[in-house]
């Protein structure tokens, strides 16, 4: 069975992805494809692996086009956060590195408090704190 997620991300310019992801706290893992066309990081306490690669590469995995990740959505990578405090922490880093802020922390149906960002290749993530103490059923 599956031991381990990848997420495998096409970029325009892996220096300054690999730069804009360390500085929002992912780990960067030299271990695997550490080279001017990819990076590698792991996110979490359960080390779920990012990989990032050229688009040339990339296209050259999936064996089809892209869609322009700035201008359409397929995927909303989701954090999870220990705290409301956490999400707004994560929340300046994410602004101080580049991102695209797309929605400021905010509450959501009175359990969830998050926000979202897009990074510098307009990929979407989100991050998100679950009071489920208020969670109604």
């Amino acid at each position: 069975m599956t031991k381990q997620l990848w997420i495998n991300l096409p970029v325009k310019d892996v220096a300054k992805s690999k730069e804009f992801f360390k500085k929002i706290g992912f780990t960067l893992n030299t271990e695997h494809g550490d080279t001017d066309s990819s990076a590698c990081f792991l996110i979490g306490e359960k080390n779920i692996v990012l990989m990032l690669f050229l688009e040339e590469t990339f296209k050259g995995f999936t064996r089809i086009g892209m869609p322009d990740a700035k201008t359409s959505a397929q995927v909303l990578f989701s954090l999870d956060a220990e705290s409301r405090e956490e999400v707004d922490e994560f929340a300046k880093k994410a602004g101080e590195a580049g991102a695209n802020v797309f929605c400021e922390p905010e509450e959501s149906q009175g359990w969830m408090y998050g926000f979202g960002f897009a990074d510098l290749d307009g990929h979407r993530w989100n991050v998100l704190y679950m009071d489920m103490s208020k969670l109604s059923g």
